[in-house]
């Protein structure tokens, strides 16, 4: 618990540093799979796959081992529903920070699946990470403007294609399948530029939803609903909760039943069935931006948090 001892630049400095020694010690037995998973056997690739999410969950347990020695860890961590790992979820969650991932892969350890979730495609080429999750079989999204798809007619519907293969690989192992319905990270500018309707959260996106659950929602024991809310600081959250001003982190969990009636329709092209499940996901929504500001309100301020350092 260093941060109890150390200022915080310490403090962030060491957990940066072995975290990145974690990633890079993790690469070393990653490399032969993503190399023979390039062979277009399938059973080797799917091997392949499971391999490196092995290693990736001794990666997380090194991660969650190495927090907890340099941070003072009290999260308010308010579970609802005890989680199973053998079963498949759906995972949806406010997106504030990088940090959301760290947390989650933390948070879902020993009592879900391995998480995936859908990254944008440039992050492919990020050197080791953009690999390692393209060994773990993530889905790559490539987004397109307005304007793109006006003069590329062709390119529309590929986030659904992408969308539809990586539920079909999924369909064999259990997994925890991350989906971030505002789309991007929130910012005050970003809440006020997209005129949401809420005061701290981005408009959800509906339609990734609904065709994951199209194509698995038979097999999802359940929608976890995750609410994280973190300290305000005057730095990025991701060096904030690196060097822990977030230590007393409050992570709300429930799991929700899927609708039946939710589950399957065709999103696109039935406006009928999209209006009724654009308001079912508005009404998680409103929910969660009430239960997020409750939990703001409740966070401690930085003297109460942290003792003066020895």
């Amino acid at each position: 618990m260093f941060s109890v001892i150390f200022p915080p630049s310490v403090v962030g400095a060491l957990t940066v540093a072995a975290y990145l020694a974690a990633t890079v010690a993790a690469f070393v037995p990653l490399a032969p799979a993503l190399l023979l998973k390039l062979i277009p056997y399938r059973p080797l690739q799917r091997a392949c796959s499971r391999w490196c999410v092995g290693v990736a969950t001794t990666w997380v347990a090194v991660c969650k081992m190495v927090f907890r020695l340099l941070h003072a860890e009290q999260w308010q961590l308010d579970l609802r529903t005890p989680l199973e790992p053998g079963r498949n979820y759906l995972l949806i969650s406010n997106h504030q920070s990088w940090a959301d991932i760290l947390v989650l892969f933390d948070l879902l350890h020993g009592r879900a699946p391995f998480p995936r979730f859908f990254l944008k495609h440039a992050l492919l080429y990020v050197p080791v990470i953009g690999m390692a999750c393209w060994g773990m079989d993530f889905p790559f999204m490539r987004r397109y403007s307005k304007a793109q798809l006006a003069a590329h007619p062709e390119l529309k519907g590929q986030d659904v294609e992408a969308t539809r293969r990586a539920c079909e690989i999924y369909r064999s192992e259990p997994v925890t399948v991350i989906n971030f319905l505002e789309g991007t990270r929130f910012s005050e500018a970003k809440r006020v530029a997209r005129q949401s309707p809420y005061r701290h959260l981005l408009r959800p996106k509906a339609g990734g939803l609904s065709f994951t659950l199209n194509a698995m929602g038979e097999q999802f024991a359940g929608i976890i609903d995750v609410t994280i809310a973190y300290r305000p600081s005057r730095h990025s959250l991701l060096w904030s909760w690196a060097s822990g001003e977030q230590d007393q982190l409050a992570v709300h969990v429930d799991v929700l039943p899927i609708p039946a009636e939710l589950a399957q329709g065709d999103y696109e092209h039935d406006a009928e069935f999209r209006a009724r499940f654009q308001t079912w996901v508005n009404t998680l929504w409103a929910r969660k931006d009430a239960r997020l500001g409750r939990m703001l309100d409740a966070r401690p301020t930085m003297q109460e948090q942290r003792p003066a350092a020895l």
